[in-house]
C-alpha cells in the first residue's frame, strides 16, 4: 500500500485552481494583498526560468516572493480568462479550449515551487501566506468554473463537438472541459452560485486548518524521554538519531517523531511495553487533546459542510458528487468493492491475532492483545516462522545504493531510460538530490528531486509531484520529484532502511515515472492527471520490481562490504511477503470504509461527534476489530480532510486490484523486458488521461482487471485458487465507464 498522506499528483486544476483576483475579492470579501504592486522584475517568478527543464530558481527565490508571485499570476490569469470569455468572434476548440490550456503560466510557476516547499519545508512565514491563500484559492476556482460566459463557450464547442473533427485527444478535451464546469456547478442559479463559493471558499480555509493544526499536533506528539532504558530494543544508530532529534528541537533526552500512520515504526522493536503504550496513544490521540491542535471541530463541520455543498450540486452525498468522473463512478461501486474485500481479510487477521496471542500468553505476559502490542509480538511470530530480523536486512538497504542500483536501475532495463545526478540545479533544501533523465536516444526527457529525510517541517508520508509539468502545446518537459520520511541517520552514519522503505521508494518513483514519461498536447491532460483511483496504479505496479529476482539481487548488496545478500535471507524477505497481510489490509480497508461513511452522510445530517461516528462506522462495517485499529483516525486523516481525497481513499485498494492484474500480465508474457515496459510505457504510462481509461487498460492487458491476483499476491486467497470470495472482475458498470 502506499505509504502517503495526500498524494500530491496534481493535474492542471492545482494551477487553474485559482483564478481572477478582483472576482475571488468580490465572491468572498477577502481584502486584496496590498504588496501585490511590489511584483516586478526583481521577483524571481517574473520571468520563465532559465535553467534547465526551466525548473525553479531555488537559490534566488526568498520566502516573500511567492505571495506577490501568486497574486499577480492570478491577476494575470484573471485578464487571459476575461479575454476569452469576452472574445467577440463566435467559439472555436482553439480560441476557448486551446486558449484556456495556455493560461496562468505565471501562477503555475509560483504555486508549483510553492507547493513543494510548503510541503517539504514549510515555516511560519509560509504557513502565513498558506493560510491567507486558502480562500482566495478556492474562490479562484469558483471564478473559473462558475463564469456564465466562458461555460457558455465551452458549452457550444461541446455540443458541436462531433463535427468538428477534432483529433482524440483534443475530443476529449473538450469533454473533460464541459463534463468539469457541470460538475463544478455551473448550471446552478446565480443565487445557489453565490452560495456554492461560500460552501468552496469555507471548505477551502478549514483544510487548510486542518492541515496545519494537524502538522503541529504530530510534532507535538512525538516521543519525549530523558530515560534511554524507555528505548530498549532500538539500534545504538536509532537511539543516535532520537538524541540528534532531541537537540535539533533544543531539548535534553531523546525524541521519537511521529509519521502520519496510527501504527508507528519504533512498535516492532521497542522492549518496555509501556512505552510502546506510550507512543502508540501519543499517535492515536495526537490531534484529539483539546488544545489549539485538537481537529475535531473542524472535521465535524467538513462533514457537514460537504453534505450542504452535495444537495446544492444534486447529489445525495458528497461521495455521489466526487465519484461521478471516477473510474468507480458511484459510491454504491467503491463500497460494494471494499466490503468484498472484508470477510477474507478480516478473517485473515483474527488467524493472525490467534497467534500473537497465543505468544503473548505462551511468553506469560498476562494481558490481552492490544493495538502497541501487535507490530512487537508479530514480529517474534515472524521471527519465529522465518527467522528474519529488521536488523540482518537492513544493512543491504543503503538508500542511495537503492535509489540508484534498485529504482534507477529497474527503470533502465524496463525503459532505457538513464539517470545523471546535477549538482548544479538549486534545491529548497541541502538534503534534495537532482537527477537529469535522459531517453534511450540520449534525449533529455526530465528532472528528477529525490527528498528523503524527515523534518519536523516537513508533512507526513510520502508523495510525488511536479514543478514543471509536460506539454506539447506550452513546449515543457516535466521536472517531478518524490518526498518521503525515511529517519534521517546521525552525520557520519548511514541511511540503512527497512524494506517497507525500500517498496515506498519504489512506489512513489512509480509516480514519478507517470509525470516523466507523459507525451500529451495538453497539461489538463498530461501525466498524473488522472481520476484517483487510477492515480495509484503505476505507483503500486512499480512496487512490484523491488522484489523481482534481477533487481532485488542488484542493490540488496552490504553497505560496507558490498556483498549481496545472502539467498537464505532473500529468501525470507521473499517468504514474508504474505506475512500479517490480514493486519495490513485491514487497517487500510477500515480507513477506506471510514472515509466514504463521512462521505456518504445525506444533507440535513446533524453535526458529528467524530468518535462516536467512528465508532458506528467501523462496527457496521464490520470492521471493529480492537487490536487492528484504521490506518489514520478521523482526526488525523489528513488525505480527505486536508488533502484531495475524500470519499477517495478507496482508490488506494483500487488502483492495487489493477497494479496486480498489470503485474500478472507482465508475468504472462515474459517479465522484466525492455519490450514489455516499452509496450506498457507507449499505451499506458504515456497516456495520462488523454482517453478513456478503462478502455486504456483493456486495450494494454487485453483484459478487464480481475481482483483474484491481488488477493492471492496478499496471501487472502490461495495462490492456487480461482474462485475468490466475491466478483472477480470489477462491475462492468464501473470499468466500462470514464
Amino acid at each position: 500500500m502506499s505509504k502517503k498522506p495526500p498524494c500530491h499528483t496534481k493535474n492542471k486544476f492545482s494551477r487553474i485552481g485559482t483564478l481572477i483576483l478582483a472576482m475571488a475579492i468580490a465572491s468572498t470579501g477577502v481584502p486584496a494583498y496590498a504588496a501585490q504592486s511590489e511584483f516586478g522584475p526583481s521577483n524571481p517568478f517574473y520571468a520563465e526560468s532559465t535553467l534547465p527543464f526551466h525548473a525553479p530558481p531555488f537559490d534566488k527565490i526568498k520566502d516573500s516572493d511567492y505571495q506577490p508571485a501568486i497574486e499577480a499570476g492570478m491577476a494575470q490569469q484573471r485578464d487571459e480568462m476575461k479575454g476569452i470569455a469576452e472574445n467577440p468572434a463566435a467559439p472555436t476548440f482553439e480560441n476557448t479550449i486551446a486558449a484556456m490550456e495556455k493560461t496562468g503560466r505565471l501562477f503555475d510557476r509560483a504555486m508549483s515551487a510553492f507547493g513543494a516547499v510548503t510541503g517539504a519545508n514549510l515555516n511560519p512565514e509560509l504557513q502565513k501566506v498558506q493560510q491567507i491563500e486558502a480562500p482566495k484559492l478556492a474562490a479562484h476556482a469558483d471564478a473559473i468554473f462558475l463564469d456564465p460566459k466562458l461555460f457558455q463557450r465551452v458549452k457550444t464547442i461541446y455540443e458541436q463537438r462531433d463535427s468538428l473533427k477534432l483529433d482524440p485527444e483534443s475530443y476529449r478535451l473538450v469533454d473533460y472541459y464541459y463534463k468539469k464546469f457541470v460538475h463544478s456547478g455551473a448550471n446552478l442559479s446565480d443565487a445557489d452560485k453565490v452560495a456554492l463559493k461560500k460552501l468552496n471558499e469555507e471548505e477551502s480555509s478549514l483544510s487548510q486548518a486542518f492541515t496545519t493544526k494537524l502538522l503541529a499536533a504530530t510534532k507535538d506528539g512525538a516521543l519525549v524521554t530523558s530515560d534511554k532504558n524507555a528505548l530498549a530494543g532500538l539500534t545504538d544508530a536509532q537511539i543516535a538519531a532520537a538524541a540528534q532529534a532531541a537537540k535539533g528541537r533544543k531539548l535534553e533526552g531523546y525524541v521519537i517523531p511521529l509519521q502520519n500512520t496510527t501504527q508507528q515504526p519504533d512498535l516492532a522493536v521497542l522492549k518496555q511495553r509501556a512505552t510502546r503504550q506510550a507512543i502508540f496513544e501519543n499517535s492515536w490521540n495526537r490531534a484529539e487533546r483539546g488544545g489549539a491542535n485538537d481537529t475535531r471541530e473542524i472535521v465535524a463541520r467538513l462533514a457537514e459542510l460537504r453534505t450542504e455543498k452535495a444537495k446544492l450540486l444534486g447529489f445525495p452525498n458528497y461521495a455521489a458528487w466526487k465519484l461521478e468522473d471516477q473510474m468507480a463512478k458511484t459510491p454504491e461501486a467503491a463500497i460494494k468493492f471494499m466490503d468484498a474485500l472484508v470477510p477474507g481479510t478480516t478473517g485473515k487477521a483474527r488467524e493472525e491475532a490467534g497467534e500473537i496471542q497465543a505468544l503473548i500468553d505462551a511468553q506469560k505476559g498476562g494481558f490481552q492483545l492490544q493495538p502497541w502490542d501487535w507490530n512487537f509480538y508479530s514480529d517474534q511470530v515472524r521471527k519465529a516462522k522465518y527467522n528474519l530480523e529488521e536488523s540482518q536486512i537492513k544493512p543491504y538497504f543503503e538508500l542511495n545504493n537503492v535509489l540508484e542500483n534498485g529504482v534507477f536501475f529497474a527503470t533502465t532495463q524496463l525503459y532505457g531510460i538513464t539517470f545523471k545526478e546535477r549538482t548544479d540545479i538549486p534545491v529548497y533544501q541541502p538534503d534534495v538530490r537532482v537527477f537529469e533523465v535522459s531517453d534511450s536516444n540520449g534525449k533529455p526527457m526530465a528532472l528528477f528531486y529525490g527528498d528523503y529525510f524527515k523534518r519536523d517541517n516537513k508533512n507526513g508520508g510520502a508523495w510525488m509531484d511536479s514543478l514543471v509539468g509536460q506539454s506539447k502545446l506550452l513546449g515543457t518537459l516535466p521536472v517531478v520529484f518524490n518526498v518521503a520520511n525515511f529517519p534521517k541517520p546521525a552525520p557520519g552514519q548511514p541511511a540503512l532502511i527497512s524494506f517497507t522503505d525500500v517498496t515506498t521508494m519504489f512506489h512513489e518513483f512509480g509516480h514519478a515515472l507517470h509525470g516523466m514519461f507523459a507525451d500529451s498536447m495538453y497539461p489538463t491532460l498530461s501525466g498524473t492527471a488522472v481520476p484517483r483511483d487510477f492515480v495509484e496504479f503505476p505507483s503500486q505496479f512499480n512496487e512490484h520490481w523491488a522484489l523481482y529476482p534481477a533487481i532485488f539481487n542488484h542493490y540488496a548488496r552490504h553497505y560496507q562490504t558490498g556483498a549481496p545478500m545472502p539467498a537464505d535471507l532473500a529468501s525470507k524477505i521473499k517468504e514474508t511477503r504474505v506475512f500479517n497481510q490480514g493486519y495490513a489490509l485491514t487497517e487500510v480497508v477500515a480507513a477506506a470504509e471510514l472515509d466514504m461513511k463521512w462521505h456518504t452522510l445525506p444533507p440535513g445530517t446533524p453535526l458529528q461527534k467524530p468518535d462516536q461516528f467512528e465508532t458506528k462506522a467501523l462496527q457496521e462495517t464490520h470492521l471493529a476489530l480492537s487490536y487492528v485499529p484504521p490506518r489514520y483516525r478521523s482526526s488525523y486523516f489528513a488525505h480527505i480532510w486536508g488533502g484531495g481525497y475524500s470519499a477517495g481513499y478507496y482508490a488506494y485498494l483500487w488502483s492495487e486490484m489493477v497494479d496486480h492484474d498489470a503485474f500478472a500480465w507482465f508475468e504472462e508474457h515474459g517479465g522484466l523486458t525492455r519490450s514489455n515496459g516499452d509496450r506498457f510505457r507507449k499505451m499506458v504510462l504515456s497516456r495520462g488521461n488523454t482517453e478513456d481509461l478503462a478502455k486504456m487498460y483493456a486495450a494494454w492487458a487485453g483484459r478487464e482487471p480481475s481482483i483474484e491476483p491481488m488477493l492471492k499476491y496478499r496471501g487472502i486467497l490461495p495462490s492456487d485458487s480461482h474462485v475468490p470470495p466475491a466478483d472477480s472482475r470489477v462491475p462492468p458498470s464501473d470499468s466500462r465507464k470514464q
